[in-house]
């Protein structure tokens, strides 16, 4: 959620919740996240529970109570509740945002970064085929290492569901 670039905060643990459960006690539930969206992005905030598969498929009905508590309370403020697993979260694009962020840091010139972006905005959508080819001839992993960092630095976009390589098409970050 971190990395998209219509979500503008998300907070740990942000709320508790007291809820009835299957026993007939009453337990404080508190959900993992809530991520807020910029006011332009057409989204609602979500509120987020991280189980893994194994966990909620056996016990679903233990955890049903505190779920059903956390989504009348994301009901009534015009929220979403979602319940995410690894299946949801380790993926092809945790990879690429972990990849990523070794680029995040690096120093290149900015002259360089400034002309490949300016390609990007020129035609539209570039590949990384391309990119390297024209501005990083003889240098391909230097020229990959500088289209990485700019989408790592947000001013390039791709899918970051793909994955990281020659083909990868960047537009201009908005």
């Amino acid at each position: 959620m971190d990395f998209r670039t219509d979500v503008l905060d998300v907070v740990s643990q942000p709320l508790s919740l007291d809820f009835v459960a299957r026993n007939g006690r009453t337990y404080t539930y508190t959900p993992d996240y809530l991520v807020k969206f910029h006011s332009h992005a057409e989204q609602r905030p979500m509120l987020v529970e991280v189980k893994l598969s194994e966990d909620w498929r056996v016990n679903w009905r233990d955890y049903l109570p505190k779920w059903k508590a956390a989504w009348r309370y994301a009901q009534q403020r015009g929220w979403s509740f979602h319940i995410y697993d690894e299946t949801r979260i380790r993926g092809q694009s945790l990879k690429n945002i972990q990849t990523l962020e070794r680029y995040r840091h690096a120093d290149y010139e900015p002259v360089d970064l400034d002309a490949i972006v300016k390609t990007v905005a020129f035609k539209g959508i570039a590949s990384m085929e391309y990119l390297v080819a024209l501005h990083f001839q003889g240098q391909e992993a230097l020229g990959k290492s500088h289209v990485l960092h700019l989408i790592a630095t947000r001013q390039l976009d791709c899918d970051i569901t793909g994955t990281l390589n020659d083909s990868l098409e960047v537009v201009v970050a908005s």
